[in-house]
C-alpha cells in the first residue's frame, strides 16, 4: 500500500520505518529541512535502539523515502498517517496547531478519496475537527481515523511490531477494512485489533497514560510515607504487586516520571476534563505529586550534605528520562541538576546517550565527563537519577576510590544499600531505612 507519513519526529519516523519493513511503500514527510536531510544522508535524528538498522535497510530496498515536499507525497498516496507534534499550550491543553496544518495540506494536495489517519496524540473530538478542516478544503472523500500510538521509548520497534492492542477509531466499513489490512499481520499472535468510534479511540491513549502516571506517583508517595513510619518501599511493593490484580510493573519509586508523554498526557487530559466541566481531582494530585518528586532527590542531597553546596562536587550518572533513550523532555535530572546548582555545587554529569541533549539544556553550567567514573572523580557524591544497564553493577572499589566523599544516592533504588556500604560508602535511596553508617 502507498503511505504517506507526515511528521518525523519519535512517532513518525517508527511508525513509518516499520510499516516500510512490512512492505509497505512509504515516503516520510517534514517541513524541517535539516531533519530530511540528516536522514536522507542516512543520519538517524533520534536514539531509538535498532532503529538506524531499519531505516537503512528500507531505504536501501526502495520501500522508505524522505521528503519535504508534502504535496507531492499526498497525491501519491491512497492513506496518510498525521504524526505531527501536539505539545502543550501553556494552560496545559495539547497544541493541535500542528494538526490542523497538515489536514489542510492534505485536502488541497489529495486527488483521490484518502484515508487520513490521526497518529498524533490528540485530545477528544479532534478528528470531527480535522473532518470539518478536510471538507472547507476539498469536495472529494475522505474518512478520519483515530489510531494513537503506544509505543515506549527505548522499545518502540518491538512494541509497534508486537502490539499489546492496535486501537482503530472510524465510522466507515471501508475504512475499517483499509486498516485491518494494514496493521493485520502484525496481529497474527491473536492481539486484537480494537475498532471504536473516533472519541473512544482518541481517549484510549490519554487513559492508558494517566493509569501508568497514577501508579508511578501512588508508589513515589508510598515511599516517602515509607521513610517517616520505618518501612521499606522495595518491601511494600513486591508485596501489593505480587496481587494479581495490581502487578509489579510501573510501580517502582525513583525520582519522578518524564518524557514527551506522561507529563503532556496527564495535562491534556485535565483540561479536556476542566473544559468538560469536571476536573479529574485524581489526576490533579497525581502532576502535583510527580512535581513534588523531581525534587526529592535534590532534597536529599541538600539534607545530608548541607543547604550550601559551595565548594561541593557532585557526579550525576544519567540525564535522559529513563534509560534506552537520549530524550530529557520533563526529565527528573534537569531539576535535580538546577536544586544543587542553585546551591553552589560544581556538577560533573554523564550519559550514555543523552549528553548531545544535556548540552542544548544545560549549557556550559555543568561539566561534561566521558565516563561514569570520569563524572565522579574527586567528588563528593554520585547521584544515580537514570537506570542505565552500565550503571546497575558498578565496581563499588573504583566508585569508593573515585569519590572524595563518600556518598551514594540512589534516585532508583537499583543497588543493594548493604553491598554500597560495604564499601565504606554511605547509602540514601528512596523509601529505604537510612543507612546505618554514620
Amino acid at each position: 500500500m502507498k503511505i504517506c507519513v507526515v511528521g518525523t519526529g519519535y512517532v513518525g519516523l517508527v511508525a513509518g520505518t516499520c510499516l516500510a519493513d512490512m512492505g509497505h511503500s512509504i515516503i516520510c514527510v517534514d517541513s524541517d529541512v535539516n531533519k530530511i536531510d540528516r536522514l536522507l544522508r542516512g543520519e538517524v535524528p533520534i536514539y531509538e535502539p535498532g532503529l538506524d538498522h531499519l531505516i537503512h535497510r528500507n531505504v536501501r530496498e526502495g520501500r522508505l523515502e524522505f521528503t519535504t515536499d508534502g504535496v507531492a507525497s499526498v497525491r501519491r498516496a491512497e492513506v496518510v498517517y498525521i504524526a505531527v507534534g501536539t505539545p502543550p499550550a501553556a494552560d496545559g491543553s495539547a497544541d493541535l496547531s500542528g494538526v490542523f496544518a497538515v489536514a489542510r495540506m492534505i485536502a488541497l494536495a489529495m486527488e483521490r478519496h484518502t484515508t487520513v489517519v490521526i497518529k498524533s496524540t490528540v485530545p477528544v473530538g479532534t478528528a470531527d475537527r480535522v473532518r470539518e478542516v478536510l471538507s472547507q478544503h476539498t469536495t472529494l472523500g475522505f474518512d478520519v481515523v483515530s489510531n494513537p500510538e503506544f509505543l515506549k521509548e527505548g522499545a518502540a520497534i518491538e512494541d509497534f511490531m508486537r502490539p499489546d492492542r492496535i486501537v482503530v477509531g472510524c465510522r466507515d466499513e471501508g475504512t475499517r477494512k483499509v486498516m485491518h489490512e494494514i496493521y493485520s499481520p502484525l496481529v497474527r499472535t491473536g492481539k486484537p485489533i480494537l475498532f471504536m468510534d473516533n472519541r473512544s479511540a482518541e481517549l484510549c491513549k490519554y487513559a492508558a497514560n494517566a493509569f501508568l502516571a497514577t501508579r508511578i506517583s501512588f508508589i513515589n508517595e508510598l515511599a516517602r510515607l515509607c521513610e517517616l513510619v520505618g518501612a521499606d518501599v522495595d518491601a511494600v511493593r513486591r508485596g501489593a504487586g505480587s496481587d494479581s490484580r495490581i502487578g509489579l510493573r510501573f510501580f517502582f519509586p525513583g525520582a519522578g516520571y518524564g518524557g514527551s508523554c506522561f507529563p503532556k498526557d496527564v495535562q491534556a487530559l485535565m483540561s479536556t476534563a476542566a473544559d468538560a466541566g469536571m476536573p479529574l481531582q485524581i489526576l490533579d494530585a497525581v502532576h502535583a505529586v510527580n512535581e513534588a518528586q523531581k525534587k526529592v532527590v535534590g532534597q536529599k542531597v541538600l539534607s545530608r550534605l548541607g543547604e550550601d553546596l559551595g565548594g561541593r562536587r557532585i557526579g550525576i550518572w544519567g540525564l535522559a528520562f529513563k534509560p534506552q533513550t537520549d530524550d530529557m523532555r520533563e526529565a527528573p535530572a534537569l531539576v535535580i541538576i538546577e536544586q544543587l546548582l542553585a546551591a553552589g555545587a560544581e556538577i560533573v554529569v554523564y550519559d550514555p546517550e543523552a549528553m548531545h541533549e544535556a548540552k542544548r539544556s544545560l549549557g556550559d553550567r555543568v561539566t561534561y565527563a566521558t565516563t561514569a567514573l570520569e563524572a565522579i572523580q574527586g567528588a563528593d557524591a554520585v547521584v544515580l537519577v537514570t537506570e542505565w544497564n552500565e550503571f546497575r553493577a558498578p565496581d563499588w572499589d573504583a566508585v569508593a576510590a573515585a569519590l572524595r566523599g563518600r556518598d551514594v544516592f540512589d534516585g532508583r533504588n537499583i543497588w543493594e544499600p548493604e553491598v554500597v556500604e560495604g564499601h565504606g560508602l554511605r547509602y540514601t535511596g528512596i523509601g529505604r531505612p537510612r543507612p546505618s553508617n554514620p
